[in-house]
């Protein structure tokens, strides 16, 4: 399961990695990087990216063989230091209502990460902040946005 700013309401604050992953890709392809240094993911990664990952359309940079598989990751208060695999929207949603629950800051972020099932070919690809959900009464009049 995969998330993007859009689909986490209120979630201003993304950060996307997407040039220093051109950046390292840019550095295998003239030869300053092995394989085995950009494709050295971590046994649980690969484990996530099999069983709970999005397959993408976009194919790996490196072995081009296989697609790449987006795996999200949720850290924040109460969820395992290791962090948490998020494999559906609805445990995406319960993180949410724990934000909600919280003290109103942006204590959780979801990390999506990109992997190839193939080579192991891996690269955070942007961090979502979790922020609590408004409630209706809490939102905006349509006139007042």
């Amino acid at each position: 399961m995969s998330f993007t700013a859009g689909s986490l309401r209120g979630a201003g604050g993304a950060v996307d990695h997407r040039l220093a992953r051109q950046h390292l890709i840019n550095e295998y392809r003239r030869g300053r990087l092995s394989i085995d240094q950009v494709c050295d993911a971590h046994p649980e990664l690969m484990r996530a990216a099999r069983n709970f990952g999005e397959e993408s359309r976009v194919k790996c940079p490196i072995c081009a063989d296989d697609r790449l598989v987006l795996v999200t990751y949720a850290f924040g208060p109460h969820l395992p230091s290791h962090g948490r695999c998020v494999t559906t929207r609805s445990e995406m949603a319960q993180i949410q209502r724990r934000a909600n629950a919280g003290s109103g800051t942006a204590e959780y972020t979801a990390y999506v990460v990109e992997a190839c099932r193939l080579c192991r070919w891996h690269h955070l690809v942007r961090m979502v902040p979790i922020t609590p959900q408004r409630a209706a009464s809490q939102r905006p009049a349509e006139g007042q946005r």
